[in-house]
């Protein structure tokens, strides 16, 4: 028993399941969105569900992709493979299984969401090796996210809106923003190793610029989102406050302190996801 409940606690760890409130929110209000108010409950389960499932299988699939770059990065280098706490069979499975729940929740959901479920699948996946191909990882990285509240409309409607679209293209500059300020910190490493990123390509100033220039087409599409759905001024009120919590997280980090990382890249960014969904539910079921 102690042997299993270790295992699990390292596999949790594994995918960081605790990252999940950033894009969970997101498809939260895809489908809030999409219903006019709460979907049912059924549908709102099997959303979770394939949340669960793609994020499991993307972080486990990430984390076998790159063990070895992981093992000899110091700030990965004690990741659950590179130290050998859980082995490449086990995740190879786990990432299997995980797959394997979300291809359950996009069937039980209608038959456009199975059918695109491969195509989402592949997206989540193929980012692990986008920085071996790519400095543009971190667009891919927001665009596996961003197609999370698009695809919680899908699984709403059983068809797709060019509103939604508009959700998908924010969460992709949020992400991708703060995802280019994350690497950062392995400026040297990706350097060394021959990876691609964006700090990599332009240097650490230049990556903070461009940051913050994806973060500012974040901060427009907010307002053309409000729009586009005819949301009211709690939405109003909510957009302003993770503008806000954006600017405050440029504001902690600079190219040459990069000390407050984790607090901008994990609790702030946690909230910003939390304000948004709060408010654009809030103004939406109001307004019913």
């Amino acid at each position: 028993m102690e042997n299993v409940l270790r295992s699990t606690r390292v596999t949790l760890e594994m995918i960081k399941w605790e990252h999940s409130i950033f894009a969970l929110p997101f498809a939260l209000t895809g489908a809030v969105l999409a219903a006019g108010g709460w979907p049912s409950l059924r549908v709102l389960c099997w959303i979770v569900v394939c949340m669960v499932g793609a994020r499991s299988a993307a972080m486990a699939f990430n984390r076998l992709a790159d063990s070895e770059i992981d093992a000899a990065n110091p700030r990965t280098a004690t990741r659950a493979l590179p130290k050998g706490e859980l082995s490449k069979s086990f995740v190879l499975c786990f990432t299997i299984l995980a797959a394997g729940v979300f291809f359950l929740g996009a069937a039980m959901l209608n038959r456009l969401t199975l059918e695109l479920a491969p195509v989402a699948l592949i997206v989540v996946l193929a980012y692990s090796y986008m920085k071996r191909i790519t400095r543009w990882s971190h667009v891919v990285l927001g665009l596996a996210l961003g197609i999370a509240p698009s695809a919680a409309w899908i699984a709403v409607r059983g068809s797709l809106s060019p509103r939604i679209i508009l959700l998908t293209g924010i969460v992709i500059l949020w992400v991708g923003g703060f995802d280019v300020l994350y690497a950062c910190q392995d400026f040297e490493h990706d350097r060394k190793a021959g990876l691609n990123s964006v700090p990599q390509a332009f240097g650490l100033e230049g990556a903070f610029w461009i940051a913050r220039l994806m973060h500012l087409g974040m901060a427009v599409l907010l307002f053309v989102l409000l729009h586009a759905f005819g949301l009211g001024m709690i939405a109003l009120v909510g957009m302003v406050l993770v503008i806000v919590l954006l600017a405050y997280e440029h504001a902690i980090i600079a190219p040459h302190d990069l000390r407050r990382m984790n607090a901008a890249f994990f609790t702030l960014n946690g909230i910003i996801s939390m304000v948004f969904f709060v408010f654009i539910a809030t103004d939406v079921l109001h307004r019913r």
